[in-house]
């Protein structure tokens, strides 16, 4: 996955996603963590939802795979925000949750499954996670990124291809960045069976 998009628009990326109120976004993942526990923002981006997750007294790792993202995202939340892609993911049941909010939906669809395998590993057994794609199916270029887009069925088809993932919720919503609020979203909330 090419992360020079981000490196080239790190500075609006962030000014577009730093400040946004995405509380409700997280709620739902959040009530579904035991107090403490440990959550892993994967592909963190600006590190907005990193920094609440922290403030609601989380243990909290983050990663993002561009250079320039990472070093935004460190100095916005305090944290030790990794250089990492998700291919690198190597962590074995550390975490109670993990939060992949608008940045998996840049793999390639044949790659999702074995990065959502990778990612499931790193929960414990009955660990939650949020993910969510753009609203669509198939696979879309832009200048200078790939979106894998997916409707309900199509994520629904891909958990049951991971395996080793419960459904707890499906649900879709609008963008809540100002300008794009007609953007639809597919959430998904699974947690690690087994």
């Amino acid at each position: 996955m090419s992360t020079s998009y981000y490196d080239e628009n790190a500075e609006r990326f962030f000014a577009d996603t730093a400040f946004v109120d995405f509380s409700a976004g997280r709620r739902r993942f959040v009530e579904a963590l035991p107090p403490g526990g440990r959550v892993l923002d994967a592909g963190c981006g600006s590190g907005r939802d990193a920094l609440a997750f922290r403030q609601l007294g989380f243990e909290v790792t983050a990663f993002d795979g561009s250079p320039a993202m990472v070093a935004k995202a460190s100095a916005h939340t305090g944290l030790p925000v990794l250089h990492l892609d998700f291919a690198d993911v190597a962590w074995r049941e550390a975490f109670d949750g993990i939060w992949a909010n608008a940045s998996l939906l840049h793999v390639p669809r044949r790659d999702l499954p074995d990065i959502l395998r990778r990612l499931r590993s790193a929960l414990v057994p009955g660990g939650v996670w949020e993910l969510s794609f753009k609203l669509g199916g198939g696979e879309r270029q832009t200048p200078g990124r790939l979106f894998t887009d997916l409707d309900e069925p199509a994520a629904r088809a891909l958990i049951a291809q991971v395996g080793g993932l419960e459904t707890l919720a499906i649900t879709l919503s609008y963008d809540v960045r100002p300008g794009r609020e007609t953007e639809g979203w597919t959430n998904l909330l699974v947690r690690r069976v087994g």
